[in-house]
């Protein structure tokens, strides 16, 4: 439960005067609440984020795997397994977490509920087999987020994906999907042949 402070404790908590707290008050920087006998009181969450993280040896262990499309669901399964290989050898309980969706796709049911536990300080450690199973692009500023918060990200392997080619050619065809949606709409004949070659390309390049 967020913890509620008096200005005095507030004040010692940031290392400033009481006079400081008011002034931010005045001025709009940190507006405390107010009790029924109008006492000010600043939640610690409010004047330390971080102070709401659960310490390291209550938070949860993660493992995230992810595939592009259906046709890969076999793939899903291996790394699932392997995701559980792996903590069991290294004695962690942890959660399995899983997307069946584009790497370009950041609204994933799965990667939401990752960030969002990650954000609230519920996580001490995420695993993945591959970079490139968290986000085609992007994952990198998950992984800032990840330091931010004082998660540890275990990558199992560092090698080559061995999807990663089939993979990217589901990432182009939704890039060029949506460019499509917007290009139609302007009724350009060049515009539709054009990515219309591109698409076949990709197609062609799957079989």
């Amino acid at each position: 439960m967020d913890k509620l402070l008096s200005i005095g404790e507030a004040a010692d908590w940031l290392g400033v005067s009481t006079m400081t707290l008011r002034r931010w008050e005045a001025s709009g920087k940190l507006i405390p609440e107010r009790t029924a006998g109008n006492q000010r009181r600043y939640r610690l969450s409010q004047i330390d984020p971080t102070a709401s993280i659960l310490p390291p040896s209550v938070r949860k262990t993660l493992a995230y795997a992810r595939v592009s499309s259906h046709d890969q669901q076999d793939g899903l399964e291996r790394q699932k397994q392997v995701l559980e290989l792996y903590c069991a050898q290294q004695g962690w309980t942890f959660e399995l977490v899983s997307d069946l969706g584009s790497g370009m796709n950041y609204y994933k049911k799965g990667l939401k509920r990752l960030l969002n536990e990650i954000i609230a300080g519920h996580v001490g450690r995420l695993v993945i087999t591959h970079k490139d199973r968290l986000l085609r692009f992007g994952a990198e500023l998950v992984f800032s987020i990840c330091e931010a918060k004082a998660v540890e990200v275990v990558i199992v392997n560092t090698g080559e994906d061995t999807t990663f080619e089939e993979d990217l050619a589901t990432d182009v065809l939704e890039i060029i999907t949506v460019f499509s949606a917007r290009l139609y709409g302007s009724r350009s004949h060049k515009n539709k042949k054009l990515l219309d070659g591109v698409k076949q390309a990709v197609e062609d390049s799957r079989q």
